[in-house]
């Protein structure tokens, strides 16, 4: 892996090496505060919730293939996919996605272990499931058996007897929203109400889609995968498009192997 951007006096030499995990965690740091905090590259805890996503996505714009994102992702990919965990207080990620991925609850990584307890944090993200209807089987190992205690995030109107069984199972539910939905804003708000402001969503494209639609997402990891894959798969983010383009700063480009792994900040 090489730094591609910013560009410095030793972007040209550089040796095209595998990055520890210390490097990557320190690369990707979440900002102290703001984005011209996040472009310094300043570590901490934000003052408020900060909001990243990580997506890959293939050269002709696909987030997956057959269903999944496995197919156009590598080795590389899924230590910065790692790496972006172990650096969060919480993973928020869509119902569909826990289904179609087989999602299973965050772990303890000893890489990162001195990391999180130096910055408050506990031995592993805990994971917030997005959904309207919760309709999930609250008996996987990411509602039983999270070595943090699984959030789901959901409306007012959902169905109280899911949130009894949810609640019968050890999950959180944080109601985030007035009626069936979730409130993007709401949901950000309230994940910070509990000390969780290092928020990495991971997806869906719907989920994503309504992050960036209510103007709530801070910043774009985005690893462009060297595939292609044609046919019509989603893009990283769906659902209703924006009254007007959401505008975003590139800050650091690392590439291997034709992987180009970059961050966004927004404006």
């Amino acid at each position: 892996m090489r730094a591609l951007f910013p560009v410095t006096d030793q972007t040209a030499s550089a040796a095209d090496r595998e990055w520890t995990l210390d490097e990557l965690a320190d690369a990707y740091a979440y900002p102290a505060r703001g984005p011209a905090a996040a472009v310094q590259g300043a570590p901490g805890k934000p003052a408020a919730p900060w909001l990243r996503a990580n997506m890959v996505s293939s050269l002709d714009g696909a987030a997956q293939h057959d269903g999944r994102s496995q197919p156009i992702s590598s080795a590389t990919d899924m230590r910065v996919f790692g790496t972006l965990r172990g650096l969060a207080d919480a993973v928020v990620v869509g119902a569909e996605t826990v289904r179609l991925e087989g999602y299973r609850p965050a772990r303890a990584r000893e890489a990162f272990a001195e990391r999180r307890a130096a910055a408050g944090q506990g031995p592993a993200p805990a994971i917030a499931v997005v959904s309207a209807s919760l309709n999930l089987d609250f008996s996987l190992p990411l509602f039983a058996e999270p070595l943090v205690p699984t959030l789901v995030l959901t409306g007012a109107a959902a169905p109280p007897g899911r949130i009894r069984d949810a609640e019968r199972a050890g999950v959180e539910v944080v109601v985030a929203g007035d009626g069936a939905g979730v409130d993007p804003a709401r949901a950000v708000a309230a994940l910070g109400e509990r000390g969780l402001t290092r928020l990495l969503t991971e997806g869906g494209p719907r989920t994503l889609g309504q992050f960036v639609a209510a103007g709530v997402l801070d910043e774009l990891c985005l690893t462009l995968s060297p595939t292609m894959t044609a046919g019509d798969a989603q893009r990283i983010a769906g659902g209703p498009s924006v009254t007007a383009p959401e505008s975003f700063r590139l800050a650091a480009v690392l590439e291997e192997a034709g992987f180009l792994f970059t961050r966004y900040l927004r404006i």
